[in-house]
């Protein structure tokens, strides 16, 4: 058995989900709402596929009417946006209800939700950035969610519990940034990308040394603020977690630590390749450099081809500018790559799964034995 194995098999087997979700709105506003809405649902659809594909749409909408994620598309697309996003929050929590619902609950189930949920920070990130207009800083934007979600998998690993905190990313993060569409539906995408200033006119009366002068756009500012106020307490708490199981079992912290290299070589790669990039590609192809490094995220196995970009910009660096591929061909080769790669891992286990388990995939019936 390629990917899983027979131990994987044996412990599939014995899987049972566990998870905690602090969250005041999700017990008291989101959780009544969701047990409503499964009852709504027939038995038969799709729910978390269903669910990826809004976000699908919400970011070829965002390629469609801004290409570069740094010229403001018509108002209605931040409206769809919006809709598109909170459809998909509801359908990924509905999902578990449905299949306890079916009693169809698997670990593939599980799965199949956590591959779509990493692939989602990708496209979210490129509807986020047409609404910001945020051009090239869509890339740390997709970084702000990913950043999170490999943590809080990492921690998984250890604790064998999913814990979401207090305040947390798949309930009130999507709720701030579905608000953040539909309010940029009435004041139009210009207003995230104008000097912050001018968009929260009482900070104008603030006196701010060193950048009086300097015209920052808000989106940088809410960028900083994700990254301040969300992901670093995040990487706190997870690191701290983690610390606690590893000391508990008298393991070493460093080789917990080493499983985060992958994903950080990863980061490093795609910075690198766009700092040395002749055309710009982070600029200029954003929605293929986030969509490949997505589809990367969800695999991390494909970190090899990285060093063929960065080795054809370097040669640029040396070549007047002028690089042996061109930049474009060699980013259409990236996503292909990465996208075939991670469909070859998606089909495969599912395959593996349901034949070690005995069901079916996107379907209710078990199997006969």
């Amino acid at each position: 058995m390629g990917f899983i194995g027979a131990h994987g098999v044996e412990t599939l087997k014995r899987y049972k989900y566990s998870g905690q979700d602090h969250s005041v709105v999700a017990k008291y506003v989101l959780q009544p709402f969701w047990s409503r809405c499964v009852t709504l649902f027939p038995l038969w659809m799709p729910i978390t596929l269903t669910g990826f594909s809004f976000l699908v749409v919400s970011a070829l909408l965002g390629y469609i009417y801004s290409p570069h994620l740094d010229t403001a598309p018509p108002r209605w697309v931040h409206l769809a946006h919006g809709l598109l996003l909170f459809l998909y929050q509801t359908f990924d929590a509905v999902d578990g209800k449905q299949a306890r619902r079916t009693s169809s609950s698997s670990p593939l189930g599980e799965l199949f939700d956590h591959g779509c949920d990493a692939l989602a920070c990708a496209f979210e990130a490129l509807a986020l950035g047409s609404t910001l207009m945020c051009g090239r800083l869509t890339f740390y934007f997709w970084v702000v969610a990913a950043v999170p979600f490999y943590l809080a998998t990492w921690e998984h690993f250890f604790t064998n519990t999913l814990v979401l905190p207090l305040i947390n990313g798949p309930t009130e993060g999507l709720m701030l940034i579905y608000v953040s569409h539909l309010f940029t539906f009435l004041t139009g995408a210009e207003w995230w990308a104008q000097d912050f200033r001018k968009s929260l006119p009482f900070f104008s009366w603030i006196p701010l040394p060193f950048i009086s002068d300097t015209e920052i756009p808000l989106y940088v500012i809410v960028l900083i603020l994700m990254i301040v106020g969300a992901v670093v307490p995040t990487i706190r708490s997870n690191i701290s977690n983690v610390r606690k199981v590893v000391e508990a079992r008298n393991g070493s912290m460093a080789l917990a630590l080493a499983m985060l290299i992958p994903f950080i070589a990863l980061l490093g790669g795609v910075v690198v390749w766009d700092l040395l990039s002749p055309s710009d590609i982070m600029r200029n192809q954003p929605h293929l450099l986030v969509i490949g490094t997505g589809f990367n995220f969800g695999y991390l196995v494909s970190l090899v081809f990285l060093c063929f970009p960065i080795a054809n910009a370097l040669i640029a660096k040396i070549n007047d500018g002028t690089p042996l591929v061109d930049e474009l061909v060699l980013l259409l080769l990236y996503c292909a790559y990465t996208v075939g790669l991670y469909l070859h891992l998606a089909v495969s286990v599912v395959h593996e799964i349901k034949d070690a388990l005995g069901i079916y995939c996107f379907r209710i019936t078990r199997k006969e034995a």
